[in-house]
């Protein structure tokens, strides 16, 4: 009963802390003239996504796995469009929707697996991820370096940018095919 007690004023106080914040920085906008909703929108997309995630590893074995995969796709889209919204580079919609689906799918498959000790979930997790982030490494290549549709002129660094990423593909990929032990 303590327990319980316990984490329920803890969520109030979580909850209190946010309810502050939310209200300074309403009180920062109109005095400072900065527009923080411009930037924070893409929060209320990447927030419930990533809560989604958190209740999946809490729940049991079928509502868990429900959470996960929405989890980690509503949690990309929020990272993408927060990404998106920074930078102004809307035209990467053009090969980062792989990133939603199915990376996102992987991601969601990935820490429910690691969570609850499923090395079938982690490895398919994976693949997903690995599919995801070649299409989106093949569009890149494609739109950004040969049809150049956002207009950023990356040319040789453009390249740069692939070797590096391909560097540290092959760098960490040792690390990413490691057994993940079952708890059962």
């Amino acid at each position: 009963m303590i327990r319980k007690r316990t984490i329920y004023l803890t969520s109030y106080r979580w909850f209190g802390i946010l309810l502050i914040a939310l209200g300074l920085l309403g009180l920062v906008d109109p005095i400072f003239d900065i527009r923080f909703g411009h930037f924070v929108w893409p929060f209320f997309i990447l927030v419930p996504g990533v809560m989604m995630l958190i209740l999946s590893t809490r729940a049991s074995e079928e509502p868990g796995e429900a959470f996960a995969i929405p989890g980690g796709m509503v949690t990309l889209l929020g990272l993408l469009l927060f990404y998106q919204n920074l930078t102004g580079h809307w035209a990467s919609w053009a090969y980062t929707w792989v990133l939603i689906a199915p990376t996102g799918v992987g991601l969601g498959q990935l820490i429910y697996g690691i969570s609850e000790g499923l090395p079938d979930r982690v490895k398919s997790g994976k693949n997903l991820i690995t599919i995801g982030l070649a299409i989106a490494a093949v569009g890149f290549i494609f739109f950004e370096l040969v049809l150049n549709i956002s207009g950023l002129n990356l040319g040789i660094a453009g390249w740069g940018i692939v070797l590096i990423l391909l560097g540290t593909l092959t760098l960490v990929r040792p690390f990413l095919s490691k057994k993940v032990e079952t708890r059962r």
